[in-house]
C-alpha cells in the first residue's frame, strides 16, 4: 500500500500545485489545543508535520523555540505526542503525519520501541534533525520495514557527490533547507535562487519528492510554487503566540492563516 505521504504529493500534482506542509509543535499551547489546531488546519494542509518539543533545538529559530517552551512548560512528554496523533487518527484516518524532532526522542525510548509506537499511533514519516546521512542509514532501513518514510535533509552547501548518495539512499520524500539559517529567518536568498538550487537537486531523481522549508511565509510562498511541496512552520507558531497574547482563539486564527497559504499556491 502506498504511504499516504506519496498519495498527498500525487493529489497535489494532479491539481497542478505544490503540497502544503504545516508544522506545529505538539502540546502548544496545551495538549488539547494542539490537537484542535491539527483538526482545524487539516482541511487545507496536505501533510501535517508535528514537532517534538526539545529544550535545545539547534535548528529552530525564536518562534518555534517559544512554541516548544510553552509545550514543555505544560508538561508534554513523548507518550502524550503519540496520544495526540492517535486522537487525531480518530478524526482523520488518512491525512499524512510526519514527526519532526531530534534523536534524543528516539534514543530515550530505543529505536525499535519508538518505531513501534510511531506505527501503532499512525505516524507516516520522520524527520530527525541531528541524525544526518550516512549515520542515519541503519535507522532509515528500520523505518522502511515499518513503511515509515525517513526524510533526509539537504542544504544549499551539500556537495553534488553527497547529494547523489543521499538521494540514492532516500525514501520518497526529501527536505531541502532553503538557506543557511535557523527556522523562521527572513529569506537571505531570492526565491529564484532557491528554485534554481531546488531544480538542481530535483534533476538527480525526478521521481522523488523534494519539499522546501525555512523562511516560507504568506509573502514568499507564492514565489516558490514550482516545488513539489512547501513547509510553513514559524509563521504558524508566530500566529499562535500572537493569538495567545491578544487573548484570541489560536485554533480559529491558525486555521484562517493556513487557508490563506493554501489559496496562495493554488
Amino acid at each position: 500500500m502506498l504511504n499516504p505521504i506519496s498519495t498527498a504529493f500525487k493529489k497535489a500534482k494532479q491539481e497542478n500545485r505544490p503540497a502544503l506542509l504545516t508544522y506545529t509543535v505538539a502540546g502548544d499551547s496545551t495538549k488539547k489545543q494542539s490537537l484542535d489546531i491539527l483538526k482545524s488546519i487539516s482541511k487545507n494542509a496536505d501533510i501535517l508535520e508535528i514537532g517534538v518539543p526539545h529544550n535545545t533545538p539547534v535548528a529552530d529559530g525564536s518562534q518555534i523555540q517559544t512554541s516548544a517552551y510553552r509545550a514543555i512548560k505544560n508538561g508534554i512528554k513523548t507518550n502524550n505526542i503519540f496520544k495526540i496523533v492517535k486522537d487525531f487518527r480518530v478524526f482523520d484516518k488518512t491525512k499524512p503525519i510526519i514527526l519532526m524532532g531530534y534523536y534524543n526522542m528516539i534514543f530515550q525510548q530505543g529505536e525499535n520501541k519508538f518505531l513501534k509506537k510511531c506505527k501503532s499511533s499512525g505516524v507516516n514519516g520522520l524527520i530527525v534533525v541531528d541524525l544526518p546521512w550516512p549515520e542515519n542509514k541503519n535507522f532509515a532501513k528500520k523505518c522502511k520495514k515499518k513503511s515509515i518514510y525517513f526524510i533526509q535533509l539537504l542544504s544549499p552547501t551539500t556537495t553534488n557527490k553527497r547529494l547523489n548518495k543521499i538521494i540514492k539512499d532516500s525514501h520518497q520524500m526529501n527536505y531541502f533547507i532553503s538557506m543557511l539559517s535557523t527556522t523562521g529567518g527572513k529569506l537571505k536568498v531570492s526565491p529564484n535562487e532557491i528554485i534554481k538550487n531546488y531544480k538542481k537537486i530535483k534533476k538527480i531523481n525526478p521521481k522523488k519528492n523534494i519539499v522546501i522549508g525555512f523562511g516560507i511565509t504568506e509573502k514568499t510562498i507564492g514565489k516558490l510554487k514550482s516545488a513539489d511541496g512547501l513547509v510553513v512552520g514559524s509563521a504558524i507558531c508566530k500566529e499562535i503566540t500572537r493569538s495567545l497574547k491578544s487573548r484570541q482563539n489560536p485554533v480559529t486564527n491558525v486555521g484562517r492563516l493556513v487557508n490563506v497559504l493554501k489559496n496562495k499556491i493554488k
